[in-house]
């Protein structure tokens, strides 16, 4: 990269069958500080009806991110996350039950929304416990996470201490 220079800005771009703007809409509901920024329309030229949604610009929390009613061809996997780093297990509980509602609750603090975006809620400080310097004591959080679906911050320091 060129001295001087900053990096672009990098921003998500999810393609939806047809549920752009509700996704959208469902998603600033979920996240605080979020808002729909911009829409647009397809046009004659198509490939879209007329009229339709194409696009949804949205942030949620300052993050930008962007909707496509692309139509089915695709659909979204478990290869692409986001990661909600949450400060409390009441940040975990009410994100968790918020993206679990109709959606599906995986493992391992995994759920999928229901328009089958996955989400990763997880507390901070996770790393203390399944990377921390006692090894046998993240041995133990680990296995407790593997049981788990919505993570338990407290449950998985138990584990690694030991009792």
């Amino acid at each position: 990269m060129e001295a001087g220079r900053t990096m672009p800005r990098i921003s998500p771009f999810l393609w939806f069958d047809d549920q752009a703007e509700e996704a959208a809409k469902y998603y600033c509901s979920v996240f605080k500080n979020s808002k729909i920024t911009n829409v647009t329309h397809y046009g004659e030229a198509g490939p879209g009806e007329a009229g339709s949604v194409m696009t949804v610009a949205f942030e949620l929390d300052g993050q930008e991110f962007t909707a496509l009613n692309g139509g089915p061809n695709f659909s979204f996997t478990h290869a692409i996350s986001f990661v909600i780093s949450c400060k409390s297990q009441d940040e975990v509980d009410y994100y968790w039950d918020k993206l679990a509602a109709d959606g599906e609750e995986v493992q391992c603090g995994w759920v999928k929304d229901k328009y089958g975006l996955s989400w990763q809620v997880v507390p901070e400080g996770i790393s203390d416990v399944l990377a921390g310097d006692d090894g046998e004591g993240s041995r133990r959080a680990m296995e407790a996470m593997f049981k788990m679906k919505k993570l338990d911050i407290n449950e998985l320091r138990r584990a690694y201490a030991g009792v």
